[in-house]
């Protein structure tokens, strides 16, 4: 038992090395390199049951119930094992440590003891790939190449998921509105259970509940407000997880004029009575235009009476634009209201985010201007880049429907940008990718919460998101933020836009169909195009020319787009949303990516895993030759990470989770300016506020690179 222990320390041990220099004051590569080695020797390869043959191997795991038979039954065993072969003789290897430790924990088929391994890499690619294809084996080949090179990497659910008899579902999040009755609260947390077992996250909208001491049945002073309800969906995420593998959780999002908005705030604060302290649920705010410039000019602001809006205008609150009705009900004596200092209000935000990292931000207004769907935007999800329109559902009073409304949910995969822009075939690359990822929307079908269901039939929602960016520019030595780096992330996410509507209108034109409302979108009257048609879109610097040049990517023209233009106003889109820009943790590491178009958090970056303590991860490409690329997110400051943001967000229809970055001596002034930097710039959420953390004495490996988060 000892020396086995003493074998499982060595690859962490070397692993470990990466965060000291070495005598020469160097990074030790080559240590997390020889770490690999010995995990595969000592522990991968030691337990991993082997077979004879592929049949053998596909029969067992059929029969022992770990593969489902359906997926397999689509195609004969010949294309089979010639797909498993393609994928093989790519001779695929982790780059690091921890994206090999990550697989291993998180992704492979493991035996139900959990003890055993079933599946290497490859052989978790060609499930994938002969699940998403749905039968196509020209798309299953394509797949293969795309998951094998490390272009395109499906989410979590999708990649963890696919081909699995026992298994949650494909799809990354949900978004629920919850309305202002008790038959939907009701039918929300049962909802949550149901989504949140099936190892998606769950996000859910509180704007439209009346606040705490409004009526009930024209009896005031009865509501207990949103907090309530934000118990109780806390504690049904933390009961309901995906048979273990993956935790439940959830987030709220809160109108920033709901007469609880300090309350909401209040129960992330670290000195918060428990009572109605939230622990592990996550908070975002919904901000319009208004509040801005309300705190701008140093005024109050209103907070205004969902009951009261929803009795006035017959809408729920999350339907109106508070910044267009703002003065109107300012002035309306129907509708309860208070007031709170709107400069107040953004330093109580920045004090919370301050404390907690919390919460969450979207835009209202920029979102809603920047939409090409019909409809209006009130929340965001878990990870705050999904922004999709939502309608309501109706209920009797057994919480049986009356009316079916469209909930949300989307699947998530991401490219990596560095080995994109290496792609033999760009185009085809973001085709395939865009073509998977529909084939997630085409076979997820949860019955159990019909609005959701049918939000998904009617919208055939995607998110295809980016990652590895800094990666990219520091391996291409180009300075994350400068003027190349942004003029790179323009014209890369121009470029993929042009590709991901290309082939969703070829998917409509292949199936006659397009997703429902696409007649009263932007894209069906031809506006959407008008800022591609209208300008010629270049890369602004020499070297980024050269970039695209020299991967033999053509950069798409006014002509290109007009055809596009006509062919969707033609044949429509498949897909009601095609982009969004998820934080991508754990298929970063697998991937060997930055995360998401985020800079580094550091050199060599701490990850603790509660079983083995700390694993390191160098970032990608880096050697001892570049480190002057890669400074990290504390370093570059919000205002370049902002930027780079705005050059990518002009380009996607959906949202880009940006965390900011703050260094340890930041103040609550300093968060502010960012966020208003931020909405002045048209970026549409923001994710969470991180502040560097100072490292106690003592505490720290001399000579260590970087410290612990």
């Amino acid at each position: 038992m000892t020396s086995q222990i003493n074998k499982q320390q060595d690859y962490h041990a070397l692993n470990a090395m990466l965060n000291l220099y070495d005598s020469e004051g160097k990074i030790q590569f080559d240590k997390d390199k020889l770490a690999i080695y010995h995990y595969f020797r000592q522990h991968v390869n030691q337990n991993t049951i082997h077979f004879h043959d592929l049949k053998e191997k596909l029969d067992f795991l059929q029969q022992e119930g770990y593969y489902e038979t359906k997926v397999l039954e689509q195609y004969d065993f010949a294309f089979i094992k010639k797909l498993f072969r393609q994928a093989y003789s790519k001779k695929f290897r982790f780059q690091t440590f921890l994206g090999a430790f990550k697989y291993y924990i998180s992704y492979t088929l493991k035996t139900f003891d959990n003890k055993r391994y079933l599946e290497r890499y490859e052989d978790r690619v060609c499930m994938v790939a002969l699940t998403l294809a749905q039968g196509s084996q020209t798309l299953a080949c394509r797949l293969v190449d795309e998951i094998i090179s490390g272009r395109f990497q499906p989410a979590t659910p999708t990649f963890l998921n696919c081909g699995k008899k026992q298994r949650g579902e494909l799809v990354s999040c949900f978004l629920l509105r919850i309305e202002d009755n008790m038959e939907s609260i009701g039918r929300s947390l049962n909802s949550a259970l149901q989504l949140s077992k099936r190892g998606g996250g769950v996000a859910c909208l509180l704007s439209n509940l009346r606040e705490a001491g409004a009526p009930i049945k024209m009896i005031k002073n009865q509501s207990s407000g949103v907090v309530p309800v934000m118990k109780m969906l806390e504690d049904a995420f933390s009961y309901a997880n995906q048979l273990g593998a993956r935790q439940g959780a959830g987030a709220v999002y809160l109108n920033a004029h709901h007469p609880d908005i300090l309350s909401f705030l209040d129960t992330k604060r670290e000195n918060a009575d428990e009572k109605i302290r939230i622990k592990t649920l996550s908070l975002g705010v919904v901000i319009p235009d208004i509040t801005f410039e309300l705190a701008k000019n140093n005024e109050d602001m209103y907070l205004f009476s969902p009951y009261d809006i929803q009795r006035v205008y017959g809408v729920p609150m999350s339907e109106i634009s508070i910044t267009e009705k703002y003065a109107e009900m300012v002035n309306n004596k129907h509708i309860g209201k208070s007031k709170i200092n709107a400069r107040e209000f953004f330093l109580t935000l920045a004090e919370i985010q301050f404390e907690s990292g919390y919460p969450y931000i979207m835009y209202e207004d920029t979102v809603n201007r920047a939409s090409p769907i019909k409809g209006r935007i009130n929340m965001s999800n878990l990870c705050s880049e999904i922004l999709q329109v939502n309608s309501a559902s109706e209920y009797e009073d057994d919480l049986s429907y009356r009316h079916i409304g469209k909930d949300i949910s989307c699947n998530l995969g991401s490219m990596n940008i560095a080995h994109t822009m290496d792609s033999p075939n760009f185009a085809l690359s973001i085709e395939t990718a865009i073509r998977a990822l529909t084939a997630v929307s085409d076979m997820s079908n949860i019955r159990s919460v019909p609005s959701i269901e049918k939000g998904n039939l009617d919208s055939h929602a995607i998110g295809l998101g980016q990652m590895n960016l800094h990666g990219y520019l520091a391996r291409e030595r180009i300075h994350y933020g400068s003027e190349e780096g942004i003029d790179f992330t323009d014209i890369y996410f121009y470029i993929v836009t042009y590709h991901a509507l290309r082939t969703s209108n070829q998917i409509a034109i292949e199936r006659n169909s397009y997703f429902k409302g696409f007649n009263d979108s932007r894209y069906a009257s031809g506006e959407f195009f008008n800022k591609y048609t209208e300008r010629s879109w270049q890369p602004q610097t020499k070297k980024v020319c050269q970039l695209f040049e020299q991967a033999g990517i053509v950069i798409p023209n006014q002509q290109d787009w007009l055809e596009l233009k006509t062919s969707v106003m033609a044949h429509g889109i498949y897909n009601q949303n095609i982009q969004a820009i998820p934080p991508t943790g754990s298929i970063s590491y697998i991937n060997n990516s930055t995360s998401s178009i985020h800079p580094i958090v550091s050199r060599i970056e701490i990850r603790k895993d509660g079983k083995v303590g700390r694993v390191y991860y160098p970032a990608p490409f880096m050697t001892n030759d570049n480190l002057e690329y890669y400074k990290d997110a504390y370093e570059i400051g919000p205002e370049k990470i902002i930027d780079t943001y705005a050059a990518a967000t002009q380009h996607v229809d959906q949202g880009l989770s940006l965390t900011l970055f703050f260094k340890d001596d930041a103040t609550t002034r300093d968060i502010n300016k960012a966020q208003i930097y931020a909405w002045r710039k048209g970026i549409k959420t923001l994710y969470y506020i991180r502040l560097r953390q100072i490292a106690l004495e003592g505490t720290e490996i001399q000579g260590c690179i970087s410290c612990s988060l």
